[in-house]
């Protein structure tokens, strides 16, 4: 898709019902051909409406109607440009673990976590977070409640595990792994978060106190390059568990069919979190066409689809087995 439908997309399909800000900018972009091409001035990888939305936002441009917006934009322009070529939309939202929990706990344990796309790692605390399934299964670490508590409405009668499983071993890998103890990071992690969404501001300020506490090892490199090495450095006596959300999108599929090559052939169990066309042999396994799942994520197991899912981990929606396609 072009650079207009791409924004209008986000406005619809992403930001819609979830960020009025941000899905009334994106809407009026797409219409703007001003500012479309100013967007276009960037490298195609750099034009996502995170990355550009995060970088006005990280300059200071507060939410507001779409004239405002867009003065404030052209205005600043090449100081967004500067930040969107520096950084990149490495959202860590540690409430996409709500809908990797009833897998995980699937995969016997102790289990042995690689993050591909990790960011800062926050995705790699399933076993310290506090769940709340339709606001009556209530899972809590050992220790009592966390300081991350994670709402997600469920559907289709996913497996809600009654505990937390075992974790001996976190690690991530990242082009660029962000550190939580750097204010300048964290400030662009919570420019990521959407205007509007305090819950998810707050959850990330806590799950970064967690990962601040006991930090997991971020190791800096290609996900195609790395992942075999640390799943053979993994510690012995554990199901190694690779795993990554909203992170293969930004691979040509080329690449993406690579990566799946080699992780199906390691010794692991493999998490797949991704939007509903991102991994073309998933996709041919879902029982319904793709168009009625714009938005949403898939969430597979070893190539299987399980489920599907708000892009941030708001919503589990459990895909009767029966019901899926064949390869």
């Amino acid at each position: 898709m072009d650079t207009a439908q791409r924004y209008e997309f986000f406005a619809e399909y992403e930001a819609g019902g979830h960020s009025p800000c941000y899905e009334n900018w994106c809407h009026e972009i797409a219409c703007d051909k001003g500012v479309l091409g100013l967007i276009e001035q960037l490298p195609p990888e750099k034009r996502q409406p995170n990355l550009v939305l995060g970088a006005a936002r990280y300059l200071g441009v507060e939410p507001s109607d779409y004239r405002s917006f867009r003065n404030w934009l052209t205005d600043h322009w090449t100081h967004v440009v500067e930040v969107a070529l520096r950084r990149r939309t490495q959202t860590n939202e540690p409430g996409r673990t709500a809908v990797l929990l009833p897998v995980l706990t699937q995969i016997p344990g102790p289990l042995s976590l690689i993050e591909v796309g990790a960011s800062a790692g926050l995705c790699l605390y399933p076993d310290r977070y506090s769940y709340r399934y339709d606001d009556e299964v209530n899972i809590d670490p050992t220790d009592g409640v966390s300081t991350v508590v994670l709402p997600c409405t469920t559907s289709g009668n996913p497996p809600l595990p009654a505990r937390l499983p075992t974790v001996t071993s976190r690690v991530g890998v990242d082009v660029n792994p962000l550190d939580v103890n750097d204010p300048d990071d964290v400030r662009w992690l919570e420019c990521l978060v959407w205007p509007e969404q305090h819950h998810r501001l707050r959850r990330l300020r806590a799950a970064v106190a967690i990962a601040r506490f006991d930090a997991p090892r971020l190791v800096v490199g290609d996900l195609l390059d790395s992942v075999a090495e640390l799943v053979d450095a993994a510690p012995s006596a554990t199901t190694v568990v690779v795993f990554g959300s909203a992170v293969l999108s930004y691979l040509a599929p080329d690449a993406r069919r690579v990566f799946e090559s080699t992780v199906r052939v390691l010794d692991c169990r493999w998490i797949a979190n991704e939007g509903t066309g991102v991994i073309e042999s998933v996709a041919a396994r879902l029982p319904e066409p793709l168009g009625g799942s714009r938005g949403r994520f898939v969430v597979s197991l070893d190539g299987q689809p399980l489920a599907y899912a708000g892009a941030h981990g708001q919503t589990l929606d459990w895909i009767n087995q029966t019901d899926q396609g064949t390869k």
